[in-house]
């Protein structure tokens, strides 16, 4: 097994992407694949992606083709090809086609048959239910339905049970979740979600209170016997505002929290999950719980605060699927900030001065770190530095914007 060299082809151009490409450059020296529909910003003029535009690539056949073609084209002795999807849709036409897909690739993710239990919501909570995970009070609203009483007050959260369906079929004015204040809001939601071309259940849930520094964030790996190997513990300082982009994280410190990790970890060996899981987690001060909202089956948005907090995503697949180690649990207990908006953008719109000065504090020490400013990627790239310039200025008039 001496000289394998280490290939990852990832589909998705986004941070998800450029985060997931990063790790590998920086623990192999690799640059990755990239597939895309058209290009993006955020992996666009990297010295660390071959990024690779095909409008279809959403379709599954195209999908299939476009990534055994590639594989055919790339295979080589002694080399790895590691596939990874950086959206849910990516994600989920992987693990769809997980057969044919693994004749040619490492593909670490679950099967369809427990996709389908975790990806719709309502079936996800079924499962929290049976396994002693907390969640939000849940009412499922199914197109047509007379609104009555959903067992707690508005304010109430709107959101499609299928997220990847319903942003399969764009609309005005779409957002990613929607509060309803009252009946009459309520209804003017579901009116303009069902006027569309979606058509499955919505989630209605109890809106719990506090700003975005009550959300967490949890990242596991598991490794191919379904045993988690690597837990990290994401304190959300700040989310994006924007419509389309609320509850993407744009600053974290890492947190532990031993009881809550040790819950989650049971709930993934008990189901024998194998390969990256994402939490989206929200700390209820009513009655001091943490409430889970979702799982994403696989590495999240946000997955640099894992890799630069000591945790480097790329060598957990690598060590696992490649080498076929016998990894340590790895539970991240130091603090680190990870940010992907400008710092002085985290100190103005984070309300929590104790985490403020955490940030302030963990950023002079030089534990902190942000997605893109990858010195590989932006010595002598003047167009890469350039994009990062504007992005910085776009996000700051961003959060002017929509962060009130």
């Amino acid at each position: 097994m001496e000289n394998i060299i280490i290939q990852p082809v990832l589909v998705g151009g986004d941070i998800n992407c450029y985060s997931v490409a990063r790790a590998y450059h920086e623990a192999y020296g690799v640059k990755s694949i990239a597939f895309g529909r058209y290009a993006l910003g955020a992996t666009k003029d990297s010295n660390i992606i071959d990024f690779r535009i095909d409008p279809r690539i959403t379709e599954e056949e195209e999908f299939i083709k476009v990534l055994l073609q590639t594989a055919d084209e790339l295979a080589a002795p002694n080399k790895k090809l590691i596939i990874h999807g950086c959206t849910d849709e990516y994600a989920e036409l992987i693990i769809d086609h997980r057969d044919v897909l693994s004749e040619k690739y490492i593909v670490p993710y679950i099967g369809k048959e427990l996709k389908e239990k975790l990806i719709e919501k309502e079936l996800f909570y079924q499962m929290c239910e049976e396994k002693g995970l907390d969640y939000p009070k849940t009412f499922i609203y199914s197109k047509g339905d007379e609104v009555k009483d959903f067992g707690f007050k508005y304010p109430v959260i709107v959101k499609p049970s299928d997220s990847v369906l319903f942003w399969q079929h764009p609309f005005e004015g779409m957002k990613k979740a929607y509060i309803a204040n009252n009946e009459e809001e309520f209804k003017e939601i579901t009116t303009s979600i069902y006027n569309g071309k979606y058509d499955k259940n919505l989630i209605i849930q109890d809106f719990i209170p506090g700003d975005d520094s009550y959300m967490r964030v949890l990242t596991c790996y598991s490794d191919q016997n379904g045993k988690v190997k690597m837990m990290c513990l994401g304190h959300v300082l700040l989310e994006e505002h924007t419509p389309k982009g609320i509850g993407n994280h744009a600053a974290i410190i890492t947190e532990y929290d031993g009881p809550l990790m040790e819950k989650f970890k049971n709930f993934l060996e008990s189901i024998n999950y194998t390969g990256f899981s994402n939490f989206d987690i929200k700390y209820d001060s009513r009655d001091n719980t943490y409430k889970v909202f979702e799982i994403n089956l696989r590495q999240g948005r946000s997955n640099f605060y894992v890799t630069s907090s000591g945790n480097n995503i790329a060598k957990y697949v690598v060590e696992d699927r490649v080498y076929n180690k016998e990894l340590d649990l790895k539970i991240q207990k130091e603090p680190f900030f990870w940010r992907v908006i400008p710092k002085n953008v985290v100190y103005k719109f984070v309300k929590n001065p104790e985490l403020v000065s955490l940030a302030k504090k963990l950023d002079a020490e030089g534990k902190s770190a942000t997605s893109f400013g990858y010195d590989a990627d932006l010595k002598g790239n003047f167009k890469r530095r350039w994009y990062l310039f504007l992005y910085n200025i776009n996000q700051m008039r961003k959060f002017n914007k929509y962060c009130k």
